[in-house]
């Protein structure tokens, strides 16, 4: 895709435009083989989550910050970063939808640099990554799940 990632004064234009995407996805039903953060207050797995693997106390802490979510849903692109978006002058593209479900659209813009920080949202990203990295990923997992944040 043509385009440059975003810079300094690029991330609320990108944030805009996945509230879009949040906002023309509301309701869409989940992704075969995933779970949102809510679903996953009760299941174990789900697309790259597999909290079986994870001992008991990090799992209580996942889903202690995923509860603090609530609704509503919506498709997430999951991995928002600088090296999956492009800006152009015809638009902002996002690239790399493997982590894409449907699940609370918080959880896209908590990471997004140069915004207004949300306490609760960063709390379930950094449980989503530790959850999602934990097999693949252990020491990335481990030191997102280090930065957990008790919500506001």
């Amino acid at each position: 895709m043509a385009g440059r990632e975003p810079g300094a004064g690029d991330w609320p234009a990108v944030a805009r435009e996945l509230r879009r995407l949040h906002s023309l996805t509301a309701g869409w039903p989940q992704r075969p083989g995933f779970r949102s953060t809510t679903e996953l207050l009760t299941a174990d797995r789900g697309g790259d989550v597999d909290l079986t693997a994870m001992p008991a106390d990090a799992v209580a802490a996942c889903r202690r910050a995923w509860a603090a979510l609530g609704g509503p849903h919506s498709v997430v692109h999951g991995d928002p970063c600088a090296a999956n978006v492009r800006m152009s002058a015809a638009g902002i593209g996002l690239l790399d939808w493997d982590e894409a479900r449907v699940d609370h659209p918080a959880l896209d813009l908590a990471d997004l640099p140069d915004l207004p920080g949300d306490g609760v949202a960063k709390s379930a990203v950094n449980a989503w990554e530790a959850a999602a990295g934990w097999r693949l990923e252990p020491a990335y997992a481990r030191s997102r799940l280090a930065e957990l944040t008790p919500p506001d």
